[in-house]
């Protein structure tokens, strides 16, 4: 078996992650949802690393299991951003390899952020973006539905990351987010306001300790 170890997360960042939400689609809970941090390691089968879908998979039984954690889902008026194709068409390439695993992982530079896109949807870009990088919910209305090859690299700011990626300096070369999805991938992010699916958490215990 292989152990996998996270750093403190709060419950509410945990569930974020396990059902591919932006932490302001949750909701409800007990008052310490968003203040008490975990450590969390696990055993995880063989020793090949799982998938990140495998990985949320476990997750979930985890928020079931040590957490009982319990929930319903419900609709709610948010802001959000919305992903489209901006003027002129989007300038993505279908996948090289649509056999691969889909991969979608940021890498953190001072002065910016590097993603290079495999074998992914635009259903997977913007779970990634609402998850991890912007402040607020993103909805998919780019009406796209192949999988893609793509290249992005921006000059991150202090609202991206839930603030705890630093911002790059203001001579970085890349360009701000908004403006290198627009120019590198002919998409566009529209601030408005939209029904998402929530996430109402009915229950939740702090866990036994091991």
């Amino acid at each position: 078996p292989t152990r996998r170890s996270s750093d403190l997360y709060t419950l509410k960042w945990l569930i974020a992650a396990a059902y591919d939400l932006n932490p302001h689609m949750i909701s409800g809970g007990p008052e310490w949802l968003d203040s008490e941090h975990y450590d969390i390691a696990a055993l995880t089968p063989g020793d090949v690393r799982p998938t990140r879908d495998e990985q949320m998979g476990m997750l979930r039984k985890l928020l079931t299991d040590r957490f009982q954690l319990a929930f319903h889902r419900a609709p709610r008026e948010l802001s959000i951003y919305e992903l489209e194709v901006a003027k002129g068409g989007p300038k993505l390439k279908e996948t090289a390899k649509p056999q691969d695993i889909p991969a979608l992982i940021n890498v953190v530079y001072p002065q910016s952020i590097k993603l290079p896109a495999r074998n992914v949807t635009m259903g997977d870009f913007v779970s990634m973006l609402q998850r991890a990088v912007l402040d607020r919910p993103v909805v998919d209305k780019t009406g796209l539905s192949g999988r893609y090859d793509f290249d992005l690299e921006w000059a991150q700011d202090e609202s991206q990351f839930g603030g705890d990626v630093g911002s790059a300096s203001a001579d970085a070369n890349a360009a701000p987010l908004f403006t290198a999805i627009q120019q590198q991938l002919g998409l566009k992010l529209v601030a408005t306001k939209g029904p998402v699916d929530a996430l109402i958490v009915d229950r939740a215990e702090r866990p036994s300790a091991n």
